[in-house]
């Protein structure tokens, strides 16, 4: 009776646990789960954390706000015409030209203004060339020739100025000479001056307007003052004080280039002009304007090298009296000015506010992991704190083998209350069975009631009444 009493017990208690797992199963569903903090009180730690607070909030106002406004939205995709106009005058006089007035139609190309201009400074000039028969220039090494089979008709002369005849031309009695060649003669034979031509040209001034647009804030401005005063370009000259003037000397913008005007002038360069737009919408549009950056783009350090420099050959024609066409060649020295730009503009939007923010509090939470490997790893007392910060939690089975080693120390009590019932008669017996079952089978339910879970101690006394 023992026995069946327990295993009566057992089945409940088991039906009941699996009752109360579902039940707190859905019961879980609707639990929230907080974390749990440790507060250590340890200075040097707790310094440690304010620093790195400190300085990741620093790094998020001045940099990432102040420096960077990365609380705007920004537009890159800026739009820009460049209008160039060229102004001066000089006079030459020389045995090729004569005496010669210089104006923008004569030394600026192209004429018409672009962000792209070549100012002459300095030329080689060959006149009254016509098509014919000559020597092809002695300079060139693939006209050299010691007889008539070195020039085979028909063929030009690599890096030469014209086509074979097939005739080799000697001076006196030198064996070497050079090749008969049919092109524009005389061929150009002089080198470049040591003086500019046009070393006057520092004081040419050229005009740069520019019309910039960010698309994205249809946002439009200019480098050019907003005045109804039309002698304001005829007067003023840019400087760092009066960037609404776009007025430039030549002498001055490759002087800003660390670069002397007269020794460029020989051989020629090329200048960039950089003008740079960084807009601040959220300010007055007056707040807008051009920032300019100049500098030399050619091989400046090596005056020696065949790479410095910058030249080209054009040429313009006539016909004389007869109608037969010549030209003068002009091989160009100068400076050739490339104006580009570039910009940005930014006005407040709260998303990307709101995404630089998220990522400065993420970085707090890196300084809070920072300082906990410093506190359960680095310190004397880490042990403690880290024995503070984790906990050991058991599961039931580990629970029943303490609650089972406990039980063995009153194991003999136990066993003499379980036999007190064997000395009644056998109607006795089954009620007083009857009334142990209902004692120990009350507490379960209770148990169960109250947090779904089986007693182990009961268990366990059960366990032993059928042993």
């Amino acid at each position: 009776m023992r026995h069946t009493c327990g295993r009566a017990i057992a089945g409940q208690v088991s039906r009941s646990h699996g009752a109360g797992g579902l039940q707190g199963l859905y019961q879980s569903l609707f639990d929230y789960k907080t974390e749990k903090y440790v507060i250590a009180k340890n200075k040097k730690v707790g310094l440690l954390y304010r620093l790195l607070q400190v300085s990741i909030l620093t790094y998020l106002v001045v940099w990432v706000f102040l420096v960077k406004k990365c609380y705007q939205d920004t537009d890159t995709s800026l739009q820009s015409s460049i209008i160039t106009k060229v102004k001066g005058v000089t006079f030459t006089n020389t045995s090729e030209l004569g005496e010669r007035l210089w104006d923008v139609a004569d030394y600026v190309i192209p004429p018409q203004g672009e962000n792209v201009f070549f100012v002459i400074t300095n030329l080689v000039v060959t006149p009254n060339q016509r098509q014919e028969t000559c020597a092809e220039s002695a300079s060139v090494p693939d006209a050299l020739c010691y007889e008539d089979s070195d020039c085979p008709p028909g063929e030009p002369v690599a890096a030469g100025n014209g086509v074979r005849t097939g005739r080799c031309l000697r001076e006196g009695s030198a064996q070497k000479g050079t090749c008969e060649i049919f092109a524009w003669c005389p061929v150009e034979t002089r080198s470049r001056p040591t003086k500019p031509l046009l070393g006057e040209a520092k004081d040419f001034t050229v005009y740069i307007k520019n019309f910039i647009r960010f698309p994205k804030f249809n946002f439009s401005k200019t480098n050019v003052l907003d005045t109804t005063d039309r002698t304001f370009l005829k007067s003023c000259k840019f400087s760092p004080e009066n960037p609404y003037c776009p007025i430039f000397r030549l002498g001055s913008v490759v002087s800003w280039t660390g670069s002397n005007f007269q020794e460029i002038a020989v051989q020629g360069g090329v200048i960039g002009i950089q003008i740079e737009w960084d807009c601040d919408l959220d300010k007055a549009p007056s707040e807008c304007y051009p920032r300019y950056y100049f500098n030399r783009l050619d091989n400046r350090f090596s005056g020696n090298s065949i790479s410095s420099g910058y030249n080209f050959r054009f040429a313009k024609y006539y016909r004389d009296a007869a109608g037969v066409e010549f030209r003068t060649l002009f091989k160009a020295y100068g400076i050739r000015f490339d104006v580009m730009v570039n910009g940005k503009a930014g006005k407040f939007n709260i998303i990307p506010t709101i995404i630089n923010v998220g990522s400065g509090v993420a970085l707090m939470g890196v300084g809070s992991f920072f300082c906990d490997l410093v506190l359960i790893y680095f310190i004397k007392k880490s042990h403690f704190y880290r024995d503070k910060k984790y906990e050991e939690v058991r599961d039931l089975e580990v629970l029943a083998q303490m609650a089972e080693s406990s039980q063995q120390s009153v194991a003999p009590d136990a066993a003499g209350l379980a036999e007190q019932p064997e000395a009644q008669d056998e109607g006795g017996a089954q009620k007083e069975n009857g009334c142990v079952c209902g004692q120990l089978l009350q507490p379960a339910r209770s148990g169960h009631q109250g947090n779904g879970k089986v007693n182990v101690e009961q268990l366990q006394s059960l366990q032993t009444m059928e042993a």
